[in-house]
């Protein structure tokens, strides 16, 4: 299938509506599922390690382009894209396998809008994202600067704000 081709970009958008909104339910859907017996108490450190990564691959993929090194810009893009993949599988397996943990802390002020604003963009985020790769893709540069404009800072804001939710809220822990 060539993807530049009309019928195949608007299939491929389709595709990209369709994810946007299946993995967000699935998600808010797996936190009614419970998996007794299995202990993954690991992974919010390794999720919240997954997203500084990501933040650093960011912006370091900003600053290839930056310095014209197309190449480089894409692998770091990608490993992004896989990042964020392995995050997702991480975080759902987390949640199905343990009890959410309640925010005890005295910053809730600052902990809950962040964690509000976190969830809303990582939602917003994957067809954003999924749109700026599809322009870079096919080549329509135009269209990936201008979408790389709103794409770049909601993925880095997600990434950063899992550190800082998971610094937060893992004194909680149980």
């Amino acid at each position: 299938m060539e993807l530049s081709k009309p019928q195949n970009i608007a299939k491929t958008k389709k595709f990209i509506y369709a994810v946007s909104i299946i993995v967000p339910v699935a998600v808010a859907s797996l936190f009614k599922v419970e998996v007794e017996g299995v202990d993954l108490s690991f992974l919010p450190a390794v999720y919240a390690t997954i997203n500084g990564l990501t933040a650093i691959l960011l912006v370091s993929a900003i600053i290839a382009i930056k310095n014209k090194n197309i190449k480089l810009h894409r692998m770091l893009i990608r490993m992004c894209l896989v990042l964020s993949i392995l995050f997702l599988g991480c975080y759902i397996a987390y949640h199905i396998t343990s009890d959410a943990t309640p925010y005890r802390g005295s910053m809730g002020a600052i902990y809950y809008p962040l964690l509000i604003a976190h969830i809303f963009l990582s939602v917003l985020v994957i067809p954003v994202v999924l749109l700026t790769y599809l322009w870079a893709w096919i080549g329509d540069f135009t269209k990936h600067k201008k979408w790389t404009r709103f794409a770049f800072p909601i993925w880095l804001f997600v990434a950063v704000s899992g550190v800082i939710v998971y610094l937060m809220i893992s004194p909680y822990y149980t």
